[in-house]
C-alpha cells in the first residue's frame, strides 16, 4: 500500500513524465571517430518535449536561486549560487559535459518528500557548475547532502569528451538528507546502457582505483575509476537490505530488487542494444534472464566490448529499436495488427475474457517520448563545436535528429517551451509536427514507414554531410563570430526539419487517404484516378480464421469445400 501511495504522489507531481527512459553509452575507444557518446529517450505520456536552455553568467557573492522542481513546494527555500555558471543547451554544457538519466524507482520507501532537489534539478545544477564528469559526480553528491534529495532511484549517465560514467543514486527516506550512491567509470573500449533498472551490482571497495566520498580529494586522480557514498553499504545494513560481507554487496540487489516485470520492461532494452553490437549467439544466452528465469541467470553484463566501433548513426538507429529480428520482435505477430505496427497502447498489463493476464513489450523506441537526443563529445575539437546534441521532440523512430551545438545561445523556435504547448496543437511546435506525422504512420506502419524513412534519411544525410563544411567554415573565425555562425546553423537545421515534416505530413494525407495508396506517375506526381489496395499483411490474414471462424469466408469457397 505504501508503494502504491508513493507512486500515486509521484504521478500527481508530474514525475510520470520521465519514469520510462533509455540511455545508451559509448566510450571513446568504442566509437568509430574517438568521440564519447550517449543518448536519451525521455519517455512519458502527458508532456510535450522542448529544449532546456540556461545561459552562462557571473553571480554576486551571497546570491541564491529559487528551486522549483517536481517535488513538493518548498516556499522560501533556495540553493546558494556559485560564482560562475556555464551555458547549458539541452543536457550538455559549453564544456561538452553531458548528463542524462533513467529512473529505476527501487525502494520507494527511501523517497524523502522533504528533500529540496529532484533528479532533474540536480542534473541541471551540476551542468551549470561543472566542467568534467568527475566534477559533476562530486557536485551532485554534495548538493544532495546539503539540500536533500526527493526523487526515487536514478541511474545517471555522466560524460565529458574523455570519459563516460554511470552513477546510481537513491535517497535515505523521510526526513533524512543525503543519498546513497555509486559511480563507475565505463572502460573506454566498452559500451553500456541503462533503462529503468539499476545496473550496478558489485563494485571495488576503497583501493587505489576506488574511493569513498570521504576521499573526494582524489576525485580527479585519473587512476580512480569508482567512487561511492561512504555509507552505501552500512545504510543498507541499517535498513535490513543486506547482511553479507562488504565485498559481496550489490547496489542493485539492495536498493532495486529485480522481478520479471522490471527485467522484461527495462533490461530487455539493454539486451537488445548489446545484441546489435556483440555476438547474437552469446547475447541470446541471456534470454532466460529476460524471460524471468533468474535461477539460470540473474543479470546482464554492466558493459561489453563491441565487435566493432560504433558510429553516431549506429547509435541513432539503436534508439529506434523495437526488438526487430529478435525473439521479442514487436512487428512479427498478430499483436502488430494488419500493418506490422511496432507500438502498443497502454496499459502494460491486460486480461482476456478468461481473466488470463498478459503484458506488452516495452522497447527502446516508444510513442510516448517527449524528446530524444544523441550526444557527441569530441576531445580533439574546440568545445564550442566539439559538443553536439542531436535533438528532436517525440519518438526517436519517427523523427530526424537535428544537430545543435553546445555553445549556442539562441534556441531554435520550434524547440522552445513556449512553442510546444501540452494541450494545444501548433504548427510552430516540433513536438506537434512530429506527432502529426507519427500518428498518421503508426496504424498503417508497414504501408507508410518507407515515406517517413525517405524524409528522415534525407535530412540526416544532409546534416551529417554538412558537418565537415561547418568545421572548415569556423576554422579562422574568432569566438564571437563562431558562436553567431553556430547559432545560425542550428536554427537553420531546425527550420529545415520543420519544413520537410510539414511537406511530409501533407504528402501522407494525400497519398494514403481512405486506406488506399494513391499511385505516382513517372513525373513523380500523383495520378488523378489510380490507386492500389494493399490490404492486410499475411500474418494478420492467417489470424482471422482462429478468431472469427467462417464468418468472412466466401460462401462459394465453403460450398466447394463441402462438395
Amino acid at each position: 500500500m505504501k508503494r502504491l501511495l508513493i507512486a500515486a504522489i509521484l504521478a500527481v507531481l508530474g514525475l510520470e513524465s520521465a519514469l520510462a527512459c533509455t540511455n545508451l553509452i559509448v566510450g571513446k575507444k568504442a566509437s568509430a571517430d574517438g568521440s564519447v557518446m550517449c543518448t536519451y529517450n525521455c519517455d512519458g505520456f502527458g508532456f510535450s518535449g522542448s529544449l532546456f536552455y540556461s545561459p552562462a553568467g557571473k553571480h554576486a557573492p551571497g546570491e541564491q536561486i529559487t528551486v522549483n522542481g517536481w517535488g513538493p513546494v518548498h516556499k522560501g527555500r533556495y540553493v546558494k549560487q556559485v560564482e560562475y555558471t556555464y551555458n547549458v543547451v539541452g543536457l550538455m554544457n559549453e564544456k561538452q559535459l553531458t548528463i542524462v538519466e533513467t529512473t529505476f524507482d527501487g525502494r520507494l520507501e527511501l523517497v524523502n518528500e522533504d528533500g529540496l532537489l529532484d533528479y532533474f534539478t540536480l542534473m541541471r545544477l551540476a551542468l551549470q557548475r561543472s566542467t568534467t564528469a568527475r566534477e559533476a559526480i562530486k557536485c551532485m553528491a554534495e548538493l544532495v547532502e546539503e539540500y536533500g534529495y526527493n526523487s526515487s532511484g536514478e541511474s545517471i549517465t555522466v560524460c565529458d569528451p574523455n570519459e563516460a560514467w554511470i552513477m546510481e543514486i537513491i535517497g535515505k527516506g523521510p526526513k533524512r538528507n543525503g543519498a546513497v550512491w555509486v559511480a563507475l567509470r565505463i572502460p573506454d573500449d566498452c559500451i553500456c546502457a541503462h533503462a529503468n533498472l539499476s545496473r550496478i551490482r558489485q563494485f571495488p571497495l576503497e583501493s587505489g582505483k576506488s574511493i569513498s566520498s570521504k576521499n573526494f580529494g582524489r576525485i580527479n586522480d585519473p587512476e580512480v575509476e569508482c567512487v561511492y557514498a561512504a555509507d552505501v553499504i552500512s545504510f543498507a545494513r541499517e535498513k535490513g537490505f543486506f547482511n553479507g560481507k562488504d565485498e559481496e554487496f550489490s547496489f542493485r540487489d539492495a536498493y532495486c530488487p529485480i522481478d520479471f516485470e522490471n527485467v522484461r520492461y527495462a533490461d530487455a532494452r539493454v539486451w537488445s542494444f548489446f545484441r546489435h553490437h556483440y555476438s547474437q549467439e552469446e547475447m541470446d544466452k541471456y534470454l532466460p534472464y529476460i524471460n524471468g528465469d533468474f535461477d539460470v541467470c540473474d543479470h546482464l553484463p554492466l558493459w561489453i566490448k563491441p565487435d566493432k566501433p560504433l558510429s553516431l548513426r549506429d547509435l541513432q538507429q539503436d534508439m529506434r529499436d523495437h526488438y526487430e529480428g529478435t525473439p521479442l520482435d514487436m512487428t512479427s505477430d498478430m499483436t502488430a495488427g494488419p500493418w506490422g505496427m511496432p507500438v502498443r497502447p497502454l496499459p502494460m498489463h491486460y486480461k482476456d475474457s478468461d481473466s488470463l493476464d498478459y503484458f506488452r513489450e516495452r522497447p527502446i523506441a516508444t510513442q510516448q517520448s517527449g524528446f530524444t537526443m544523441t550526444c557527441q563529445m569530441r576531445s580533439w575539437l574546440p568545445n564550442d563545436v566539439g559538443g553536439v546534441t542531436w535533438f528532436n521532440c517525440d519518438d526517436a523512430n519517427m523523427v530526424a535528429y537535428v544537430p545543435l551545438y553546445c555553445c549556442i545561445t539562441k534556441v531554435p523556435a520550434c524547440f522552445r517551451p513556449e512553442n510546444n504547448p501540452r494541450n494545444e496543437f501548433s504548427f510552430e511546435s516540433a513536438f506537434w509536427m512530429n506527432n502529426w506525422v507519427a500518428n498518421m504512420v503508426y496504424p498503417r506502419y508497414s504501408m507508410m514507414i518507407g515515406d517517413l524513412r525517405k524524409a528522415q534519411n534525407e535530412l540526416e544525410d544532409y546534416y551529417f554531410a554538412d558537418q565537415d563544411k561547418v568545421l572548415a567554415a569556423i576554422k579562422d573565425m574568432n569566438p564571437t563570430k563562431r558562436q553567431d555562425y553556430l547559432n545560425n546553423k542550428s536554427i537553420a537545421y531546425a527550420e529545415k526539419m520543420m519544413q520537410r515534416w510539414d511537406q511530409l505530413a501533407k504528402y501522407l494525407i494525400v497519398r494514403y487517404n481512405d486506406l488506399v495508396v494513391r499511385k505516382i506517375g513517372k513525373d513523380g506526381k500523383f495520378v488523378r484516378w489510380g490507386y492500389d489496395t494493399p490490404g492486410y499483411n499475411q500474418q494478420f490474414i492467417d489470424a482471422i480464421k482462429p478468431s472469427t471462424g467462417e464468418r468472412y469466408q466466401l460462401k462459394e469457397v465453403i460450398e466447394r469445400r463441402e462438395r
